[in-house]
Order: C-alpha cells, then sequence, then structure tokens
C-alpha cells in the first residue's frame, strides 16, 4: 500500500501498545443445519430429520465455502486474525430447526402453538450449540442467547441457564412489531420478569436491527422498503425500553442497539428530550397533559438514560459517523465488522478502521474499536494481548489517513467506504 498520503495532526501522547487489541462487536454464526440434530432432544429427533429432508438453504452466503464461515471455528479464527480481530460477539445467523428463515429477521406468524413449539426448540438448540462453539475458543467469543418472548417464564429460565453455561454475550431481545401478537415491549408488567433476570444476572440486552420490522413480502419493491425502514423499526426499541420505566426501574441494566448506525442517536435523544421538556413543563400542552404523569414518575432525561445504559454496536462505523463520538459517548461505542455477511468490513478491516479513525486521539479509539466491548462483555485483554500483539492493526498505522488509491477492489460492499472518493456512492 502507498505511504504518500497526508500527514495527520499530531499524534497525541499514547503509551499503549503498539497495536489495537480489535474486539468485533458485531459478528453473526450458527451451525449447519444438521448439526442442530445433536442439540435437540431425542424426542424430536424423527420430526427434525422429516423438516430437514426437504429444508433449502435460502441464501448463498450459507452454502459452500462461504457458509462454513458460520460454523467452521478454526477457519473463522483465521480470518478474523487475518482481519486483526483477536475477539467477537456473536449474533445468529444460519436458519435454526424448524424455522423458515434465519430467526435475527422477520419471521412469518407460526403456523399454530405446535409450530411455535417446534421453533422454541430450534432456538435451545443454537443455543447449546453456541457454548460448544464459544467453548472452541476459550476467551474469544462471547455468544449471544436467543429466546422466544412468547412464554416468558420460558425465556428467563433460558436467560438463567445461558449464564450457567457460560454464555456471555447476554440476551438477543427479539422486535415485538405490529401484528405479530407480542406484547408491545413498552408495557413493563409483562416484561419484567425479564429485565429482573438480565440485570441481576449482570448480562446485558442486545437489540439487532432486523426482528423489530413486520414481515415484508418478496418483490422488489418489497424488499427495498425492508431495506430503507428496518433499521428505523429497531430504533423505535429505544424509546419504548424508556417510556415503560424499564430503565428508570433497572438502572443497572445494560442495553446494546446493534447494526442501526450510529447518526440517529444524537438526534433522536434531542428529540425526545424536547417532549420530555414539554410533557414535563409546558402546562396547558397537549404533551403536559398527556405526559406530565409519565415524565414525572422518571429521575432522568432520555439522553440521561442513553449516556448511563446504552451502548451502539458500531458495525463497520462510517467516518462521519466517528467525527460525532462526543455526543454518542465515546464510553458508548464498540465498533463491529459485521462478519460474515455481505456487508462486512472483513477482509478489509485494517483499511476501514483507517479510513473511520485517522487522526483520532488512539486513546478513544482503543475504547471504541476493543476496549468498550471488552469491559461490557468480559473479555480478557490481557489474556488477548499476546495475540493483538501478533495481529492487531498498528496504532500509527491506523492514526493516518487512508489515500482513495489504497482503498482495496471489492471493499465499496461494506458501507464504511460508501461516499469515499474512488468509490462508488
Amino acid at each position: 500500500m502507498s505511504d504518500n498520503v497526508p500527514e495527520p495532526p499530531e499524534t497525541p501522547l499514547w503509551d499503549g501498545p503498539e497495536r489495537y487489541t480489535v474486539i468485533s462487536a458485531d459478528c453473526h454464526g450458527g451451525a449447519e443445519i444438521h448439526e442442530y440434530r445433536d442439540y435437540l432432544p431425542a424426542r424430536l429427533h424423527d420430526e427434525f430429520d422429516a423438516w430437514v429432508r426437504d429444508y433449502r438453504v435460502p441464501y448463498p452466503d450459507l452454502l459452500g465455502d462461504l457458509g462454513r464461515r458460520n460454523w467452521d471455528s478454526d477457519r473463522r479464527l483465521r480470518d478474523l486474525a487475518a482481519d486483526g480481530i483477536v475477539a467477537e460477539v456473536i449474533y445468529p445467523n444460519t436458519v435454526p430447526p424448524f424455522f423458515p428463515k434465519p430467526s435475527l429477521t422477520d419471521q412469518p406468524p407460526a403456523a399454530d402453538a405446535g409450530d411455535l413449539a417446534l421453533r422454541w426448540e430450534g432456538l435451545k438448540a443454537h443455543n447449546r450449540w453456541m457454548v460448544d462453539f464459544c467453548a472452541a475458543a476459550p476467551g474469544r467469543r462471547a455468544g449471544i442467547a436467543q429466546v422466544l418472548l412468547h412464554d416468558l417464564d420460558a425465556a428467563v429460565a433460558e436467560v438463567e441457564w445461558s449464564v450457567r453455561a457460560g454464555l456471555t454475550g447476554g440476551l438477543l431481545l427479539p422486535g415485538t412489531p405490529p401484528g405479530s401478537g407480542l406484547v408491545p415491549l413498552w408495557e413493563y408488567d409483562h416484561y419484567a420478569p425479564l429485565w429482573r433476570v438480565c440485570e441481576e444476572s449482570g448480562v446485558p440486552v442486545n437489540h439487532h436491527t432486523g426482528s423489530a420490522a413486520p414481515p415484508f413480502g418478496d418483490t422488489p419493491t418489497d424488499k427495498v422498503v425492508f431495506l430503507t425502514e428496518v433499521s428505523w423499526w429497531a430504533h423505535r426499541a429505544f424509546t419504548h425500553l424508556i417510556v415503560s420505566g424499564t430503565m428508570e426501574r433497572h438502572p443497572a441494566l445494560q442495553f446494546v442497539f446493534t447494526e442501526q448506525g450510529t447518526a440517529w442517536i444524537p438526534e433522536e435523544c434531542r428529540r425526545l428530550d424536547h417532549y420530555w421538556r414539554r410533557m414535563g413543563r409546558a402546562v396547558g400542552s397537549q404533551e403536559y397533559e398527556w405526559g406530565h404523569d409519565l415524565v414525572g414518575s422518571m429521575s432522568l432525561t432520555p439522553s440521561e438514560y442513553w449516556a448511563r445504559q446504552c451502548h451502539v454496536g458500531a458495525s463497520f462505523q462510517r467516518r462521519a459517523e466517528a467525527e460525532i463520538r462526543h455526543q454518542v459517548g465515546v464510553d458508548r461505542i464498540m465498533w463491529g465488522c459485521d462478519y460474515p455477511h455481505k456487508e462486512a468490513s472483513t477482509p478489509f478491516s485494517h483499511e476501514a478502521l483507517r479510513l473511520t479513525y485517522s487522526g483520532i486521539d488512539p486513546h478513544e479509539v482503543a475504547a471504541m474499536i476493543g476496549g468498550n466491548a471488552a469491559r461490557l462483555y468480559g473479555f480478557d485483554t490481557e489474556a488477548l494481548a499476546p495475540l493483538a500483539a501478533e495481529v492487531g492493526p498498528r496504532v500509527a498505522r491506523v492514526h493516518r489517513p487512508l489515500a482513495p488509491e489504497d482503498i482495496p477492489d471489492g471493499a465499496d460492499k461494506c458501507p464504511a467506504f460508501v461516499g469515499v472518493a474512488g468509490v462508488r456512492p
């Protein structure tokens, strides 16, 4: 790569190691479909065999060599190390048993109670597979446990089991989209047992874009509407968790909003703070009439709840998003590569990090690309240090701007590179 790039501002004092410890707060994985059989109850093996005979892999990137990245532990470790990444938080990706499509996205309604019960067993099989997958790379993987929200007692029991089993990624909170039949997240009394067990267990609640959107069709127009609205549906959980009183009642509970962008956060906090002021003080207004009692029951504003309890899984963060990092909170941002998705920064994460974080204080960069995730998910950075010293991106290199001619061919698949000179919009 060329070194003919403009010199950045003077490098701030840096007394840390030569290379960063990079932890991706947004990766995805899951078993090859037949692997799940051994993680199901024996009573379901015949039913699974019948189901899997008719199963067809729905996406090309779950097939062949591309698909193996989800479950091939050694391949995955090599790919991430080559990309400068030493540890990862793992969300689901593949299709669990008895599901019509990957569980992270919108789902057609279950045909009946029996179908719903089978899907629940499929998610539990995935969780049990995830325990073994994380154990194959001790200290380098934080697996996230999945639940369904149709049976809160079962969901609470699964969170308790996941903690005992050693999954350190916390809970994946499904969406409750209109038409799903699920109780909305703003109904605190319904979900209180789930919030209590997560707070008491000290595990984060992760809300990834995808499942909060209602089902869309399969036409090209449907897909474009889904693509342009899916993050908006996910953002709504932030408001719902505030107005429900969940954050007020559970001040130690931490929430993560992943692969939803970063730029929306300052504006959403400003917008909600405006409503809080109106509902609290604008006597005679509609906002005051409807919201005075609710706001009066809370000790913080929305932006203060964000600063105390919320984090963003900043997948392939763009340069413009890094520039507003202080509005979001440097201690709230956790970079992610999104491996092995099509839009992942992998295998161009070295360049993506340089593009996004050049010229930024290395202390802040170290927090955003590893330190914050380590603190929230319990990674041992001292144990990861020897590997980081071998494969991590060099601090001095990341600090230097990336010239357009140094952007690799094919990097424009990743949103981190969009809008950069020489890269298609």
